[in-house]
């Protein structure tokens, strides 16, 4: 079961963020979403990170979950995505559908100083047109993880599908 907390993430949090990642987290918000026992799945991210755009608002931080997803990656499950993406004309649309909500959320995750920051440093534009992990095409795929991370926080038509044909959410402790 995932758990959508959105909350600072406690003292043990941090200590299984940081060996998770193999070091301190950087442009932590908040931990976006946990397994039933209260480990990060997916943490929320800060749109600037050490003065730069961050590429992404969600970010994979389960060990388990990273594995199955470049497994996934490594077989060319992105070619066949892309491949099946332009051929379904409804399916592009509902991944598109995704990258606006993914964008949505990011804009709305912000604080109202986090938004002055990024309009300050001319990162408006990028901020609402980029998608789910940076993307600016949003016909290709480009990684499993951040679309699965977008799935566990939001709507995303990749991470559905992945449960679907993988049932890659059996894979969540």
């Amino acid at each position: 079961m995932v758990i959508r907390p959105h909350q600072a993430p406690t003292d043990a949090q941090l200590e299984t963020i940081a060996a998770q990642l193999g070091r301190p987290p950087r442009g932590l918000e908040a931990v976006a979403a946990t397994d039933s026992h209260g480990r990060p799945l997916v943490l929320r991210m800060a749109p600037i990170v050490d003065d730069a755009p961050f590429p992404t608002l969600y970010w994979l931080s389960c060990e388990k979950l990273k594995v199955v997803l470049s497994r996934l990656e490594a077989s060319g499950v992105i070619k066949e995505l892309e491949a099946r993406l332009q051929q379904d004309p409804e399916w592009m649309a509902s991944y598109h559908e995704s990258h606006a909500d993914y964008v949505r959320q990011r804009w709305e995750w912000m604080t109202e100083a986090q938004r002055a920051e990024v309009e300050r440093r001319g990162y408006t534009e990028l901020m609402r047109e980029r998608g789910i992990g940076g993307i600016t095409n949003w016909d290709q795929v480009r990684c499993l993880h951040t679309q699965y991370a977008h799935h566990l926080c939001g709507d995303n038509a990749i991470g559905r599908w992945l449960d679907e044909q993988y049932d890659v959410a059996a894979s969540i402790p």
